[in-house]
């Protein structure tokens, strides 16, 4: 891959072959950041897991501390009172199978759907739309409930979530780069806990296998396994 003078002159700033925490980790990659964009920063995260088998897959979400940064556009599949619900909560699109037929017709402009279970039935049929683009409700991730309110405010807080893929990786937007580094740290070890705390019961030897830190646009810092374990000892 050809790269930028820019993403050359970051890259000559970091050791390859040095492991770094976390804190030293945010530091270099906001000291590297150069887009001319608020980019996110995004943990990437290898576990030692199969997800071809069931009981190894990882997901879940979290509630960001200090939020993500992101403004969410949020669909609420639902009908009768509860659409009432959604809209006093903030959710930016409300109702049924209007929707659904938009969906159907191509219509994209939202970055999370939450859906009341009495709706699932109908939504079922958009499974081929919805799961390559990682919008499919689901009841583990908390799209899939009767507290539409709660489920609204929490996405519009900076909830994420996470999840394996077949190749046992996991990514995860843990802020901006104009945060803070105490606010992205925070973040940080939301998630990284909630992971940790995930590890399968069948999953057998080194769960955590390595995490990368990074902007969208910058270098990768690699972080040392061994000092995000400590973290939460």
């Amino acid at each position: 891959m050809k790269r930028g003078k820019k993403y050359k002159k970051a890259i000559e700033k970091l050791d390859n072959s040095k492991e770094y925490t976390l804190e030293e980790g945010l530091r270099l990659v906001k000291e590297n950041s150069y887009a001319n964009f608020d980019e996110s920063v995004e943990l990437s995260i290898s576990l030692g897991v199969d997800p071809k088998y069931s009981d190894q897959i990882v997901r879940g979400s979290v509630v960001l501390t200090h939020g993500s940064g992101k403004k969410v556009k949020i669909l609420v599949l639902t009908k009768g009172e509860k659409e009432l619900e959604a809209k006093n909560a903030g959710a930016d699109f409300v109702g049924s199978d209007e929707y659904i037929e938009k969906i159907s017709s191509g219509w994209a402009d939202i970055d999370a759907i939450v859906a009341t279970p009495d709706m699932m039935g109908t939504i079922g049929k958009l499974g081929k739309i919805l799961g390559p683009k990682g919008l499919m409700p689901n009841p583990k991730s908390g799209t899939v409930t009767f507290d539409v309110a709660k489920a609204v405010k929490e996405l519009k807080a900076g909830r994420v979530e996470y999840r394996v893929d077949k190749a046992g990786n996991i990514g995860v937007a843990i802020g901006k780069i104009s945060f803070p580094e105490e606010k992205l740290s925070d973040n940080a070890r939301l998630v990284l806990d909630a992971i940790l705390k995930a590890k399968p019961a069948s999953a057998k030897g080194q769960y955590l296998k390595s995490v990368t830190l990074s902007s969208s646009m910058g270098v990768g810092v690699r972080l040392s396994t061994q000092s995000i374990i400590s973290l939460f000892k």
